[in-house]
């Protein structure tokens, strides 16, 4: 896949340049000094010769087919270069040029038309506004950066060039090699999803790595990663995200919901890593490329200093794994070992005049306790220390069953042992917490792997009566649904809903709420009162007659004063609901990522706390428990200090049927059950309120 692009047998250089330090020039001359083994040909026609290579007015003059043409001359002349690059044959182009959609609406639309062209005619294009790219092993650097990588396992792709710059100078400090580099700029037509793709598939790419400032099409992206990641680890760094579209949301869920709540969890969804910054793009990515990933969470530390011994301990439990102590027949065989004042818990202190022999003993302790998953080795330079020397020993004993990360931790005097661990393929991190984050990721990534089938159940339901509700509301243009039309979409999914009618008046109130059974709720019904209990449009637990007409009353009153504008539909009558643990379900649809679920503990929890959690649907039932499980407040679920756990097979199932619910009908652009009152085991669990947005229709 894109091999023309990738492993290109010619390349043509359009905007060829003898002057150095000209973009052309070093286009050239990168491919020369790369060892590129295949045709290069200079386009220029004030030149008969670039870098002692022959050079062609244009492209027809050479008479030769061209796998990939990489254009470098000014914005107007580019639309021609690419018209002659297709004539040459060439099935790949790579635009280094500037100047089209990050500068202006003209500049987008040639962009577009050429991106168009190039689509018919089954041509890749990669760019425009790039730095190009380099397949270190093909020995091609097609890019103007100046440093050409070593071959190594890592391939990535990028949307900023000059991070490219920086990603290529940090491979070189860390004699870390990579496999491709792929500067992908404006992306008018090859993006982050055609890269996984290619990477997912190439046999050279251990490791896939991306910079991200946006993703152009976040359903197709979902599909391509998902596949990607169960093929290879992915690592991606994503930047630029806001909260944006918050303020219009007019639910809960949309509130809370913003751009980088979508891009977790469509990360979590596929499988992909997300590193938090540049540097753990990195530490993530070398320890994938270096090490195997480890079948538990069972870690063991080994140091020569009690302080960073603590830290790297402290991060273990802090992310989720286990600091584990070795067997008693391990521990004993490495106490007789170590001298007495040594210590063989863990951590594991092998002392501060720790020599390299001393580390192999602890090392080759922790890979034999068949109890440890993992291994962090920490070493702090004493006078006595040898860094390299100890790098080494670690290395040789090193059987690449489990992981092992190494923390060199200081800076000129422990720079010997690091270089060493490098060459060796071991890992080496500048502090305990980075150390662990990467194993963490690791683990984590294993999980992924080892998870269940996604198997999304499929419940019996009446789609009809939802979308004859649906339909009306988008024919009279109302778009908020009040939440007796939003109960009856709630009961056509099989939801739990207490019975109850809308009254236009304080006698039909009465009626209802008679007919129903006391006690009842009271709630305003009207499109333009979104939060109703802000404005006294909500009563409780009345228990008579009077009780309603005094409740009637007074709450007309009050939204008269409150909101004097507001077109009232009526009160909705409504039989109180069992007691239970209030939570709250939701769905916001993200644009680029589709609807997203949403679940919370309600009241404070929501409200101050924003202990909720989010995944993007179709959900399983196994995902959807991951969501309960994944909220801070889920041991009060659970049930502690003498509590009974709720029913939560009940809260899985019914964000199942949001899921299945929000999927069927995309009208839907948010919805909130909010209070979803949940009960014990054996007990109901009924939806409170509700509240459903439709999205406006395109005329």
């Amino acid at each position: 896949m894109l091999d023309a692009l990738l492993r290109p047998g010619s390349v043509a250089v359009i905007g060829a340049s003898r002057t150095p330090e000209k973009v052309g020039h070093e286009l050239v001359a990168n491919l020369i000094e790369s060892g590129f083994e295949g045709k290069i040909i200079p386009v220029n026609p004030s030149a008969d010769s670039v870098l002692d290579l022959p050079c062609y007015p244009d492209l027809k003059s050479a008479e030769e087919k061209i796998d990939l043409s990489i254009i470098s001359v000014p914005t107007k002349f580019v639309r021609q270069a690419v018209y002659d690059s297709v004539d040459a044959g060439a099935e790949a182009i790579v635009i280094i040029t500037a100047g089209f959609k990050e500068v202006s609406e003209e500049g987008a639309a040639q962009e577009r038309e050429i991106a168009e062209y190039c689509r018919a005619r089954n041509v890749s294009l990669l760019g425009p506004n790039c730095l190009g790219l380099i397949n270190a092993h093909h020995k091609m650097n097609a890019s103007f950066a100046s440093q050409m990588p070593q071959p190594g396992g890592i391939s990535i792709f990028s949307q900023s060039g000059a991070l490219c710059t920086a990603i290529l100078d940090w491979a070189k400090a860390r004699q870390l090699g990579l496999s491709k580099l792929i500067s992908m700029g404006n992306k008018a037509d090859l993006s982050e999803t055609d890269f996984l793709k290619a990477f997912a598939e190439d046999e050279e790419t251990k490791v896939i790595v991306g910079y991200l400032e946006s993703v152009d099409s976040g359903d197709q992206f979902i599909k391509a990663a998902e596949l990607a990641a169960s093929k290879k680890p992915v690592v991606i760094f994503k930047s630029g995200v806001t909260q944006a579209g918050s303020k219009a949301a007019s639910s809960h869920t949309g509130s809370l919901a913003g751009a980088d709540i979508a891009y977790g969890a469509a990360f979590h969804r596929s499988g992909i890593i997300r590193a938090e910054n540049f540097e753990a793009m990195f530490n993530y990515a070398t320890a994938f490329a270096m090490q195997p990933l480890p079948k538990g969470d069972n870690v063991a530390i080994i140091t020569n200093a009690g302080g960073p011994g603590i830290m790297a301990a402290d991060a273990v439990e802090q992310c989720g794994m286990q600091v584990h102590a070795l067997s008693g027949s391990a521990a004993s065989a490495l106490a007789a070992k170590l001298p007495v004042a040594a210590s063989v818990g863990n951590p594991i202190d092998v002392l501060g005049d720790a020599d390299p022999e001393r580390y192999v003993d602890a090392v080759n302790a922790a890979q034999n306790d068949p109890g440890t998953d993992a291994i962090v080795v920490i070493l702090t330079p004493q006078a006595m220390t040898k860094p390299a020397e100890t790098a080494r020993a670690i290395a040789e004993c090193n059987r690449s069953e489990k992981p092992i990360l190494a923390c060199f931790m200081g800076g000129v005097d422990v720079m010997p042992g690091r270089d060493e661990l490098v060459a060796h393929n071991l890992p080496d991190y500048t502090s305990p917490d980075r150390a662990v984050a990467s194993l963490r990721a690791m683990w984590e990534y294993a999980q992924w792997l080892n998870r269940p089938p996604r198997v999304v159940r499929r419940f019996p339901v009446n789609r009809r009566r939802v979308e004859r509700i649906i339909q009306r509301h988008i024919r009279s243009g109302q778009y908020q649904v009040g939440e007796a039309a939003a109960k009856d979409i709630l009961r056509a999914y099989e939801f739990e809903v207490p019975p109850g009618s809308l009254a236009m008046d304080g006698t039909q109130a009465i009626e209802i709420a008679e007919r129903i059974g006391f006690p009842v709720a009271m709630k305003i019904a009207s499109q333009d009162i979104i939060h109703k209990s802000d404005m006294g449009g909500v009563k409780l637990n009345l228990a008579d007659g009077d009780a309603v007409i005094d409740a009637y009353d007074l709450m007309m009153l009050r939204i008269k004063q409150r909101v004097p504008n507001a077109r009232i539909d009526g009160v909705y009558i409504e039989k109180m609901c069992p007691k239970g643990r209030e939570v709250i379900l939701g769905m916001t649809r993200d644009p680029q990522f589709g609807p997203m679920l949403m679940f919370g503990l309600g009241g404070i929890f929501v409200e101050v706390m924003k202990d909720v959690t989010f995944h993007i649907a179709p959900i399983t039932e196994n995902e959807a428990m991951d969501m309960l499980e994944s909220t801070k407040s889920y041991a009060l679920l659970k049930g502690v200090r003498g509590q009974a756990s709720v029913d939560l097979a009940a809260i899985a199932t019914s964000l199942q049927r949001i899921s299945q619910l929000v999927t069927d009908f995309p009208e839907i652009a948010e919805m909130d059950i909010n209070p979803f009152m949940v009960g014990q085991m054996g007990k109901p669990s009924t939806a409170a309120d509700a509240r459903i947005t439709l999205k406006p229709q395109d005329n």
